[in-house]
């Protein structure tokens, strides 16, 4: 059985080249090759001894995940589904905008947390991606997209955790991924351009700051403990004290000087002027325990089994002056992709979307597909 080389960090791929007889310098021109051309083939690696390659194709193999489908929205964003095998898969978007590109990740196939207002929490939890898969979405499609581009220049400035899945729920796998992303032999992303959500793991957001502090966004989405246990039942582990306390924490480390706050409007359910008003009062410091942030008001993307409904425009713009007028960053977020079902919330659809998933998957395996290199 070969191993997949999207699975290591720099550090990770010069121990496995260690075991080959080679030396770290070796380690560093495959990665390269790896990450910043897209190579799949070891056979191209021309500045590689003759010798490393043919152990290399003995032994090891650089494979992205099989794609399903690809949808191209009328704004641009792109939209993939990867199989990850047992009738799972996950999804990636590619967001373009005039002064970046970003790319939306998932760490999970589904999601333990089970967030009312999000489909994925709806579908449950499957299991955990390995670091090669988080990798192998970004791999995928940051030259897939160059080519389509025919440009050489990066194409992913920006990478977001906020696909399938809570990151911070896999841990183990995230941190090699965020490292390679990071890594100016891979690809080169700045840590303010590498945004980690979470719905609050504390344990984990304080190894985070240890580790590998990125920039973070907490799913907030409500302003008090009883709603929030309502909305985002991980709340009743890790109450809004305790989850503001990490906030701070991580601060001290932290690429940024702010948190970044997700707040999805749900309409008659968070979205009135009493919630702005207890918002102000938890995040100021004069007030509550107070938390350098900014807020991103995210409208809702609604799916049939939620039970919940957009809040309207004007609420939105209403809650927005709010806290905009107590001196808070505030913004609201764009909708993008919602004509392929690729905005927020949406990823992977409600249960009848896994299970075309799930049919696309059985067809597609009937004509052999082959993974995409």
């Amino acid at each position: 059985m070969t191993t997949n080389l999207l699975e290591f960090d720099l550090e990770g791929l010069a121990a496995f080249c260690e075991k080959l007889g080679e030396k770290r310098f070796r380690a560093t021109q495959l990665f390269r090759w790896i990450h910043q051309r897209g190579a799949s083939d070891f056979d191209a690696m021309s500045d590689l001894a003759k010798a490393l390659r043919d152990k290399l194709k003995g032994c090891a193999r650089v494979e992205a995940l099989p794609v399903i489908s690809e949808h191209v929205s009328a704004d641009g964003t792109v939209k993939w589904l990867f199989d990850v095998g047992d009738g799972n898969a996950v999804e990636s978007v590619f967001i373009p905008e005039d002064d970046r590109g970003t790319l939306c990740i998932s760490s999970q196939a589904g999601c333990a947390v089970g967030c009312r207002f999000c489909s994925t929490g709806h579908q449950g939890f499957s299991r955990n991606l390995t670091t090669g898969e988080i990798i192998a979405q970004l791999w995928f499609a940051e030259h897939a997209l160059r080519k389509r581009l025919a440009s050489d220049d990066r194409v992913i400035s920006n990478v977001v955790m906020m696909g399938m899945g809570e990151p911070l729920q896999n841990y183990s796998a995230l941190v090699p991924a965020l490292r390679t992303m990071l890594d100016d032999h891979g690809y080169g992303l700045s840590r303010r351009r590498v945004t980690v959500s979470t719905s609050g793991v504390v344990p984990m957001m304080d190894r985070l700051a240890a580790d590998c502090p990125v920039a973070l966004a907490v799913s907030l989405h409500a302003p008090n403990d009883a709603l929030r246990d309502n909305l985002v039942p991980l709340n009743r582990k890790y109450p809004l004290q305790e989850l503001l306390a990490a906030c701070n924490r991580y601060l001290a480390h932290a690429p940024r000087d702010f948190i970044t706050f997700e707040y999805c409007m749900l309409d008659g359910v968070n979205d009135q002027p009493e919630h702005a008003r207890q918002l102000i009062e938890l995040v100021q410091p004069a007030r509550g325990a107070g938390v350098r942030c900014k807020f991103n008001l995210i409208p809702f993307n609604p799916f049939p089994a939620s039970g919940l409904h957009r809040s309207a425009p004007e609420r939105v713009a209403a809650f927005a002056k709010a806290l905009s007028d107590a001196g808070i960053v505030t913004t609201v977020r764009k909708t993008r992709g919602d004509d392929i079902d690729a905005a927020c919330g949406q990823l992977a659809g409600d249960v009848k979307d896994r299970t075309r998933a799930a049919e696309r998957m059985a067809k597609q395996r009937t004509i052999a597909l082959k993974p995409v290199a």
